[in-house]
């Protein structure tokens, strides 16, 4: 088991060129601590999953280090391997099997012994149990990533590693999964999860962790990055339309919206603009709102600004 003193995964210098010079890995150094749900994002062919194979052993890496649980991943691969669970993107599962012989199956190649009740538990945290005597083919999309989670958990695994899980499932289902997979970490299962839903990562991740072109450009608390990149708007809804900002408005942080009817101010703790003070000005411009509301910048918003930065 991992002792409360280890990262869960440690990973230094790690570089995977492929033979075509392809550059997928760029001097990756991440730690991720026991029991947290790590979100890692980034555009299509940013590295998320290559770097997800490099930890599991299914990329061998140009150099660096990886330790999971404590273990090498190249010179102790087999205790290395057997603390992780992948859910990889693509649904490998035998189509004519049983949900029950896939995931007692899946738990028999890693050596572990014949339980039962394990399986019949981790059917039941992954609402599959009414379908455990149900081939595969005949489940829905939905149903059948939710048995790839359960195959992933069959030996027992301390990590866990989600490569888009929501993927091809629809709202409802995949608010039932977020609600699961944070039962698992409650657990002390550590998460690591990819994901192109940002609210998926917004919702779930402790710690968010921002890959593009290879390299790892951030890795933040999510609550921390929220109040650090995140800005405030004050929405100002009026009663008539303007197709311009006045002058006298001119020095403040000012966008029009929905084609001139909102006028919006962006701004952090850090600013020091004066709410009363925009109100005076708008008030000296003959400029009247309706209603005054406030909003904040999204997980999403912050990825926009970092990946295009």
């Amino acid at each position: 088991m991992i002792s409360d003193h280890t990262n869960a995964i440690a990973i230094a210098g790690l570089n995977k060129t492929y033979e075509t010079g392809f550059h997928a890995l760029d001097n990756i150094n991440l730690e991720i601590k026991r029991g947290e749900i790590f979100a890692l994002l980034g555009p299509n062919g940013a590295g998320k999953t290559t770097l997800i194979n490099a930890v599991c052993g299914i990329v061998r890496p140009t150099s660096g280090t990886i330790t999971v649980a404590g273990y090498d991943i190249i010179t102790q691969y087999r205790q290395a391997r057997s603390t992780l669970g992948l859910v990889p993107q693509e649904l490998t599962t035998d189509a004519f099997e049983s949900v029950w012989n896939t995931v007692t199956f899946s738990r028999g190649l890693f050596g572990k012994p014949r339980s039962p009740a394990y399986v019949e538990d981790v059917l039941k945290r992954m609402s599959l149990w009414d379908k455990k005597d149900e081939q595969i083919r005949r489940l829905s999309g939905g149903m059948k990533r939710r048995v790839m989670i359960a195959k992933a958990l069959s030996h027992e695994p301390e990590i866990l590693f989600l490569d888009e899980p929501s993927a091809g499932v629809d709202v409802e289902l995949r608010k039932s999964m977020w609600a699961q997979v944070r039962s698992l970490s409650e657990t002390g299962v550590t998460i690591i999860l990819t994901t192109h839903y940002i609210e998926e990562a917004q919702e779930m991740a402790n710690r968010v962790g921002v890959i593009n072109k290879g390299k790892l450009i951030l890795t933040e608390d999510k609550n921390t990055l929220l109040r650090k990149m995140g800005k405030r708007h004050m929405v100002f809804a009026l009663r008539d339309p303007v197709s311009v900002i006045p002058m006298e408005l001119s020095a403040y942080p000012l966008t029009l919206e929905d084609d001139g009817s909102k006028l919006v101010l962006a701004y952090n703790d850090q600013d020091d603009n004066d709410i009363s003070e925009v109100l005076d000005h708008l008030k000296s411009s003959g400029i009247r709102p309706r209603d005054i509301y406030s909003r904040q910048s999204s997980l999403e918003d912050i990825f926009i600004q970092l990946v295009e930065a």
